[in-house]
């Protein structure tokens, strides 16, 4: 007798294309469980929740005021994009996205650099060279800590005061780097380049740096490089072959893999996973994009992203056959040439979606 493995997924569309992006990546997800059989046979158990911008709107607040203890007992959270013009990004970010982040320790951001076949990268050295790395992110201090705060309005028009504090801890370094380490063992190029600015940031920065060091000594089998983030976003175009895991800073790993998502083609096909590695709370899985409103609601979105991050909560889930599944049929329909507007195609977002449901099984 086989037991079916059911996922309980909270879904969290949000704002903009987040809605559409989501909505075509369950339609994957679904058909790709409904494929499983024996052994390996799943199903998703989805239940949505409406917080965002328009919830905002309506309440006053990003999502509900027991929304965590909601979340916390699902196995993962499929989210879309947080933003839209009528509500202040910090507000929105904060009250959403990084409200959730923070308080289920996800620490660990993995955004995969992939480009795909049939997509046009602007980088020349793609079209000869094999390229492929992933930037781990440190996901729970750093610059997003959101220590600070403003003073001193009360001195006049041009008198305020904003003090915003980064925070680096040995434990929050020594995680993520541990991380990265592990990664680089998974990957044919078993190397590392962590990425700092230790040379103005004097404590923070230079506190990772040793604890880079440290950890680098537990691990002579995977080569290692330390580069200021500057220099790394030189050679993120200028020498990409060399990389295989980038581990960086809140900020500088958001920068820099957004960087690398652009080289590859566009933002709308890069996938992440907000991981809590320990499992202690669900973990997050979401396309890098934001909510684009400029587009928003025309079937134009690109579903790529989403639908690799879903091959991202597949591994997570122990499913490694079925996410390659997912990014195998990626594949296959980019490089048959059924693109979206962003990376210079014409098919709308349900093209997209159908073809790769039909590529679930060629």
């Amino acid at each position: 007798m086989t037991t079916l493995r059911t996922f309980r997924i909270a879904v969290i569309p949000a704002d903009g294309i987040g809605k559409e992006v989501v909505a075509a990546g369950r339609q994957v997800l679904d058909a790709l469980a409904a494929d499983s059989t024996g052994a390996d046979a799943f199903t998703f158990d989805w239940r949505e929740f409406d917080w965002g911008c328009e919830y905002y709107a309506r309440t006053g607040k990003m999502m509900a005021d027991d929304g965590l203890e909601q979340l916390k007992d699902f196995d993962a959270i499929y989210f879309g994009a947080v933003g839209w013009p009528s509500v202040p990004d910090d507000v929105s970010l904060w009250g959403l996205r990084l409200k959730i982040c923070q308080n289920f320790d996800q620490w660990a951001n993995v955004r995969p650099v992939h480009f795909l076949s049939g997509v046009l990268s602007p980088l020349r050295k793609s079209d000869d060279t094999e390229l492929d790395w992933v930037v781990v992110r440190e996901n729970s201090e750093g610059e997003y800590a959101g220590l600070g705060g403003r003073n001193l309005s009360g001195r006049g028009p041009g008198g305020e005061v904003a003090v915003q504090s980064s925070l680096f801890t040995e434990v929050g370094c020594e995680r993520i780097i541990r991380f990265a380490f592990d990664l680089a063992r998974t990957r044919t190029r078993r190397k590392v380049s962590s990425v700092t600015k230790s040379n103005a940031q004097q404590y923070g920065m230079v506190l990772w740096d040793d604890v880079f060091k440290r950890v680098a000594a537990e691990y002579p089998d995977v080569e290692t490089e330390s580069v200021l983030v500057d220099a790394m976003s030189a050679k993120f175009v200028l020498k990409p072959e060399d990389l295989s895991v980038v581990v960086a800073s809140n900020l500088n790993a958001d920068i820099l893999s957004d960087l690398g998502s652009a080289l590859a083609g566009s933002l709308g096909l890069a996938a992440s996973a907000n991981l809590n590695p320990e499992r202690r709370f669900p973990s997050m899985f979401e396309p890098v994009h934001g909510s684009a409103p400029d587009i928003a609601g025309q079937g134009l979105a690109n579903p790529i992203g989403a639908v690799g991050s879903a091959a991202l909560m597949l591994e997570h889930f122990g499913l490694p056959d079925q996410a390659a599944r997912l990014n195998k049929a990626i594949e296959m329909v980019t490089g048959a040439g059924i693109l979206t507007r962003d990376v210079g195609g014409t098919a709308t977002t349900d093209e997209v979606t159908k073809n790769l449901i039909d590529a679930l099984n060629p």
